[in-house]
């Protein structure tokens, strides 16, 4: 079982119960009638990251569906929660790439975004043997990460929301969903 499409949605959902939150958050990505299995952080080779409406096409309701999720939630008020995404793919196709999750309070897009980008083109990195100053700043390592001729492109993917003013449970998601 080897995905040849992924596709990313990004979803927010507020109520009492913290589950209806979550599958709120769904709804708003849009695979909300899936059995959802989290997976680790692989690229695979050759996989494309298509539109979501074309990887949706090819999905089945109740269909055993495996995504990499980034997922936060709260119930403060106002308090503000990120879900992101990273996202890096080899020059090489036929090397597998790598895909991060982070949560975080506190956080606009631009910061926790930019956090998951760093963290997957830096694992890819590390794999594809790159030599960076690991101390340097994100846009430092960027251009050599991409100078080096390993990494196509590094991307993210974010969801941010403040908590529900009057403590409702409020959920961020952001999900690389796998097509196979």
């Amino acid at each position: 079982m080897i995905p040849k499409k992924a596709f990313v949605v990004k979803g927010t959902g507020v109520h009492k119960d913290k589950l209806a939150s979550f599958e709120l958050a769904l709804r708003d990505g849009g695979i909300e009638k899936f059995n959802l299995v989290t997976v680790s952080s692989i690229l695979p080779p050759n996989c494309d990251v298509v539109p979501q409406e074309e990887g949706l096409a090819d999905l089945k309701p109740g269909q055993i569906v495996y995504c990499v999720m980034a997922k936060n939630q709260t119930d403060e008020p106002r308090r503000q929660i990120a879900a992101a995404i990273g996202n890096a793919v080899p020059v090489n196709r036929k090397d597998y790439g790598y895909i991060s999750e982070h949560h975080s309070f506190g956080e606009d897009e631009r910061t926790a975004g930019v956090y998951a980008e760093d963290l997957a083109a830096t694992m890819l990195a590390t794999t594809l043997g790159v030599e960076f100053d690991a101390d340097s700043a994100w846009e430092e390592r960027e251009q050599v990460y991409k100078a080096s001729g390993h990494i196509f492109d590094t991307t993210h993917y974010c969801q941010c929301a403040q908590g529900d003013e009057n403590g409702l449970w409020t959920t961020v998601v952001v999900a690389m969903v796998f097509v196979i």
